[in-house]
């Protein structure tokens, strides 16, 4: 008899915290060399790299892109979904949920670094990305169609799904997955469940936690019945629910304890989230037994 076997896909932006849908490594990532500031001298001014740099990964080689849409991600409003129109070569170094690109308004605007929301796809050459509204990034969270931004080429390995949870490199195979969000970590989760990398039309069954404070801040709510028709159950958390709040409250971590894990040698996990409960849902994974190779950041 085939025994049960479980993913679990807990999405973890970062290895530190995610601010307003952009990764905040907690590690500085190793530079490219200075040969890029040499070949850069000879792209167009829009391209050049910029002197500007945040000191994580390779430095930003900027082209412009043109937003779309900006629309209410939540009832609250508290994020925003934006949609722009990059180049094709941009578009076509997406190619793994988690992947991250750098958005400014322009050469004086300190980039945010924001994990792409919607799923790869070279033939589109259009990004979404979801926004927490800040003091700091109001010039982004209130562009309008039509308007031009900078934005860099594609960033980071995004989850290594493929490398860690394909075939037996651990000698047993992943079927079932847990994902976990908080916040607008959900981003690159939606990337990740809309990709097709879960393969959950594969055999594979799915759960989704994604944490927020009140039902108002939960962001996609009109998609969750298409991810649960792709089957992916989806499990909303709220920290603080009102008195007619008839899902889970608290934290994913709890929901995480209070469920545990099946089978964890045949589970695997992506995080993104605040440090906080990436933290408390690594220790209890690895505690749990899953492998720590299949503990996946995008990182």
């Amino acid at each position: 008899m085939r025994s049960t076997v479980t993913f679990i896909v807990l999405a973890l932006c970062t290895l530190s915290s995610v601010v307003s849908g952009f990764v905040v490594p907690s590690k500085p990532v190793t530079v490219a060399p200075n040969s890029l500031r040499h070949a850069a001298a000879f792209l167009p001014p829009s391209q050049r790299i910029s002197p500007l740099f945040m000191g994580w990964g390779p430095d930003p080689i900027w082209s412009d892109a043109k937003v779309v849409s900006n629309t209410a991600a939540c009832p609250s409003e508290a994020c925003v979904s934006i949609f722009m129109d990059v180049n094709p070569e941009t578009a076509a170094e997406y190619k793994v949920p988690g992947q991250y690109v750098q958005v400014r308004l322009n050469e004086d605007t300190k980039p945010l670094f924001l994990a792409i929301a919607s799923a790869p796809s070279p033939e589109n050459a259009s990004f979404e990305f979801l926004i927490k509204k800040t003091n700091d990034n109001e010039w982004a969270t209130s562009l309008q169609a039509g308007d031009t931004v900078e934005v860099s080429q594609v960033l980071g390995n995004g989850f290594p799904m493929e490398e860690n949870l394909e075939g037996f490199k651990y000698d047993f195979p992943t079927q079932n997955i847990l994902l976990f969000a908080a916040g607008s970590g959900i981003a690159p989760i939606k990337a990740a469940m809309e990709s097709g990398d879960l393969e959950v039309d594969k055999g594979r069954t799915a759960r989704l936690y994604y944490g927020e404070r009140t039902p108002d801040d939960l962001c996609y709510t009109s998609l969750y019945k298409e991810w649960e028709n792709a089957g992916i159950q989806v499990v909303p958390v709220l920290s603080q629910p009102p008195d007619s709040w008839e899902g889970r409250s608290g934290y994913v971590q709890n929901c995480l304890e209070e469920d545990g894990v099946p089978i964890p040698r045949n589970s695997g996990a992506l995080l993104c989230g605040m440090k906080g409960m990436a933290e408390s849902v690594t220790d209890i994974l690895s505690k749990a037994g899953v492998f720590e190779g299949r503990i996946l950041t995008n990182f």
